[in-house]
């Protein structure tokens, strides 16, 4: 049987659609995979938790099970992350670019921890792609895994955290919650791609 791959790419990059088809465990998983594999970043990680915390008000997922689900699965990812650029080292930087693969996510990852430090592990959670690379490159450079764990626990459980706990907030708050599931996906995946806009166009101003 032939794998649709438009039907596939709706389903990963449609926070709804992943919840309504894998459920809290597929929520987990996802989150694992952005933070833990470097073809992960088109998974919709914000809107994805925030989403998951909007609809456990409704009992399509399980609030605990996020909570604790979510965080271990981001910082085992991150982890994941950074054991991968121990072993690859810079010769990544040369690789071939592909479908799952290019090299400007890493240089953009780069950058933001020139710029930020150490703090960079805690910061990209919340800006797309930027968050799946950062670990990577914390372990291509010099950055020592005793301060990269700790960076990157305080890291996963504020993203985690907050974003589930905003969702479940605004469901609780809201009467038929139901009803506002899909503009309030569209409110947040604007609001997580708003970061990276700005830089880009900070760039291009500097230039």
């Amino acid at each position: 049987m032939m794998i649709d791959m438009t039907s596939l790419i709706h389903l990963f990059t449609n926070p709804q659609a992943i919840i309504a088809t894998l459920g809290t465990l597929g929520v987990i998983a996802i989150i694992f995979l952005e933070t833990g594999a470097f073809f992960g970043f088109f998974f919709p990680g914000d809107s994805l938790l925030f989403t998951a915390g909007f609809l456990a008000t409704q009992g399509y997922t399980s609030m605990p099970w996020l909570l604790v689900g979510a965080f271990l699965a981001a910082v085992v990812g991150d982890n994941v992350g950074y054991a991968f650029g121990r072993r690859v080292g810079p010769s990544i930087f040369t690789k071939e670019d592909s479908l799952f693969f290019n090299k400007k996510f890493i240089a953009r990852a780069q950058e933001f921890y020139e710029r930020y430090g150490k703090k960079t592990i805690i910061l990209a959670r919340f800006v797309p792609i930027v968050r799946t690379f950062a670990p990577i490159v914390a372990g291509i450079g010099t950055m020592r895994y005793r301060t990269f764990i700790s960076y990157n626990i305080i890291g996963g459980f504020l993203w985690t955290w907050a974003m589930l706990w905003l969702g479940y907030g605004l469901g609780s708050l809201i009467p038929s919650p139901d009803k506002y599931v899909l503009p309030i996906i569209a409110l947040i995946i604007i609001a997580s791609v708003i970061a990276p806009i700005w830089e880009v166009l900070k760039k291009r101003r500097q230039k």
